[in-house]
Order: C-alpha cells, then sequence, then structure tokens
C-alpha cells in the first residue's frame, strides 16, 4: 500500500511517499520559501535527486508542481494517481472537535475551516492540500492528523487562561498546542535513545514556526503555543508571546485596525519584523557581516528559548534532556550553541565539537560530565502521519 503524506507548514511542503506497512520511503523532498518568486523545490528517490528555483507564490501552486513531478514520464515515481491508497494531511488546528486521526469527509472539511481564524497561516494551507489532493487522487483516502491531539494530555490548570470561565465552558478558549506529531515522534526517539521510560524532556522544535514542549513519561504536560499557533518563541513572521495590551494600543492610540494588527502580528513580526529577513539562514549571513539587527535578532530568538527551558524544568521538576528538531534545531550549530549558553546551573553543558558535526541521524552534543543530555533528533512528522493514517483502516 503506498501512502502520500503532506505536510503544510506556513510557507514550506514538505513530502513522502511510503510503501506501508515497511516503512520504505519511495520518495521524498520539501518546498521551501512558498511565496517567493525564487522558492526552492527539491524530489529525492533513491537514484536521483531533483532541484530546482520556481515561483511558488501559494501552496496549491506548489502541490501541483510535485504533482507534475511525480507523475512525470522519465523521472518520475507514479504510472498513474490510482497507486496511492491513502493521503494523510497535517492539520495544525483541530481545537475541541479533533482528539484523534480521523479520515475527511466534507463535514472535516467545514469543521477544519471553521477552525481556520486560530491557525490562519495553516489550517487555509491544509485545506488547500486536501482540496488539491481529492482531486488528483480521487480514489485515495484521505485522512488528517492533528497538530493539537498530542496535546490533549496536559492538564486542567495549565491549558486554562485566567480569564472568565464562560470564554472556556461556552467558546472553547483555551491552550491548544501545536507542532504535536512532531514533539511525539521526536519525544519517543528521545526517551528510546536515553533507555528511560520515566523521564523528563524538553522538546524544542525550530522552524519558521517555533514551539517547545515538556514531556513528561511520554506526556506532553505544557506547551509554548496556546489558543492558536502565534505565542510562544520568536518566530519566521510571528511576534511570539507579547503583552496583550499592545493590541489595544496600536488600535484605540494609533488607529491601525484590528485585521491590520492581526496581519503585523501574523505575517510581519518574528524575525521578518526585526532584521527584515523571516530565513534563519539569511539572518545568520547578515549577522557574521556585522548586521546589528540580526545580531540582536538572534540574540532575542534565543533568550526566548532560554526562559522556557527554565520555565519547564521546573514545571518537569528536573531535566534528563533536551531534544533540539525541525529545520533550525537540527541544522543551526549556532542556535543551538546561542541557547545552550550560561546553563551551567541547570547541568546543561554543550560539546562544541560535537554541536559542529552535521549529520541526518539522532547525535548527542553534550559533555560527557553534562548532567542533562542534549540531543538533535532528525523530526520525520511524515512518518508519523503515515502510521497514523494506516491505523485507520488496519481492519
Amino acid at each position: 500500500m503506498q501512502v502520500l503524506v503532506l505536510n503544510s507548514g506556513s510557507s514550506s511542503l514538505k513530502f513522502q511517499l511510503f510503501s506501508m506497512p515497511d516503512e520504505t520511503i519511495l520518495c521524498s523532498g520539501l518546498i521551501e520559501r512558498i511565496g517567493f518568486e525564487d522558492a526552492n523545490f527539491k524530489f529525492e528517490t533513491q537514484n536521483q535527486t531533483i532541484k530546482l528555483k520556481a515561483s511558488i507564490l501559494n501552496h496549491k501552486m506548489g502541490l501541483e508542481l510535485l504533482t507534475k513531478q511525480l507523475l512525470y514520464k522519465n523521472t518520475g515515481i507514479l504510472k498513474s494517481p490510482d497507486e496511492i491508497s491513502i493521503v494523510g494531511h497535517r492539520v495544525v488546528h483541530g481545537g475541541k472537535h479533533f482528539t484523534d486521526t480521523i479520515e475527511i469527509t466534507t463535514a472535516v472539511k467545514e469543521k477544519i475551516k471553521t477552525l481556520s481564524m486560530l491557525a490562519p497561516l495553516h489550517n487555509p494551507a491544509n485545506l488547500e492540500g486536501i482540496d488539491v489532493a481529492e482531486d488528483i487522487f480521487p480514489n485515495a483516502k484521505q485522512v488528517a492528523v492533528f497538530d493539537t491531539a498530542f496535546h490533549q494530555t496536559i492538564p486542567e490548570y495549565a491549558y486554562k487562561y485566567a480569564i472568565p470561565n464562560e470564554f472556556l465552558d461556552t467558546y472553547n478558549i483555551r491552550m491548544y498546542g501545536f507542532h504535536g506529531t512532531s514533539h511525539k515522534y521526536v519525544s519517543e526517539k528521545a526517551i528510546e535513545f536515553l533507555d528511560k521510560k520515566e523521564s523528563k524532556i524538553i522538546t524544542i522544535h525550530l522552524g519558521n514556526g517555533c514551539s517547545m514542549t515538556a514531556v513528561k513519561n511520554g506526556k506532553s504536560i505544557d506547551h509554548s503555543l496556546g489558543f492558536s499557533p502565534l505565542g510562544g518563541l520568536i518566530m519566521g513572521t510571528r511576534c511570539g508571546d507579547i503583552d496583550p495590551s499592545i493590541i489595544f494600543y496600536l488600535n484605540e492610540r494609533l488607529g491601525i485596525e484590528i485585521d491590520e494588527i492581526k496581519s503585523i502580528f501574523q505575517k510581519k513580526s518574528g524575525m521578518l519584523g526585526l532584521t527584515g529577513f523571516s530565513d534563519l539562514r539569511d539572518i545568520q549571513n547578515e549577522a557574521s557581516l556585522g548586521n546589528k539587527a540580526c545580531q540582536l535578532a538572534l540574540q532575542m530568538n534565543a533568550y526566548r528559548i532560554k526562559k522556557y527551558i527554565g520555565s519547564y524544568a521546573t514545571v518537569l521538576n528536573g531535566l534528563d534532556s533536551i531534544v533540539f528538531t525541525a529545520g533550525i534545531g537540527e541544522n543551526s550549530q549556532s542556535m543551538r550553541q546561542l541557547v545552550c549558553e550560561e546553563l551551567d546551573f541547570l547541568g546543561i553543558q554543550l560539546d562544541n565539537e560535537k554541536n559542529e558535526i552535521a549529520s541526518n541521524k539522532t547525535r548527542a552534543i553534550h559533555k560527557e560530565n553534562s548532567k542533562v543530555s542534549i540531543l538533535v533528533i532528525p523530526t520525520n512528522e511524515e512518518l508519523e502521519i503515515a502510521k497514523q493514517s494506516m491505523s485507520l483502516f488496519k481492519n
């Protein structure tokens, strides 16, 4: 059985085609910088790698390019769309409606659509992927795997906001959490690597979107993102934590309309607002050339992560390991170094030589005498989505 997994981020689209249940990867790839004229498209099989730059202004254009490549006579992998049995979709926000993996129906799509206001950079892209996949693979089962599902174990005292009770009871306003598929996958890998089922782990997912999870004995007990994927850490274009009164000030004193404020916080803030760049590679390059704004933004980014490490170490009442994952977490040695500096009090000691070694495998980068292990674990949300999608149709 062939399972195609589509993982739409705010500015990216990762994909993998699996032969299941043996988990063989038939092809994989990534579309980066969606929304730009010079977006990157990468398509890999066991025998070839295809890279190109193209104008990919939205996720629909990216999916159409991917489909053409999958079916391309000379370098494609499929002879017919009917070879795909299941298409598994990452969906960011499931709200209170979806706490587990589910087969997609018209009613499910409508619910996902109503939640788009809570994840405006993600749910619309996820829905677009579903619609295009239904057209291209009409005989395949379409499955949704929700980012919020892993965080259903967060206790009420942690997910509830200190606002009038009716807003939770009537309108379901609470912390939901995101990147759950990634946090679940890497925390399980960390537990396996540490050979320690009773464990206290902080998983740090750093990409264009960023989040952290406190994981106790394999269960999520706290998380940096909340009601929507806007708060918490500083992200590519999202502001992360701010004082809510800033919204009132911008609206009442400066006359900025609410829709524009929303756009500012979602699309024009974060590293982009601080530096003019949303891609960390560009920011690090500029910082190395002496750009003060980029140097400060990197310092701010790492500082925010440190604050959450301290907070979650307290919530966990101890710490066995911190785990870096996702595009930045896995590949940016300098960001890992900035984060781990001056955390000796918590027993976190980075080995700089180990940190500089690039690898696509799980690896430890701490000093031998470090009380807390520092791991880099490549996330594989796509495999997790494929496995959960398959589980719906075992019988």
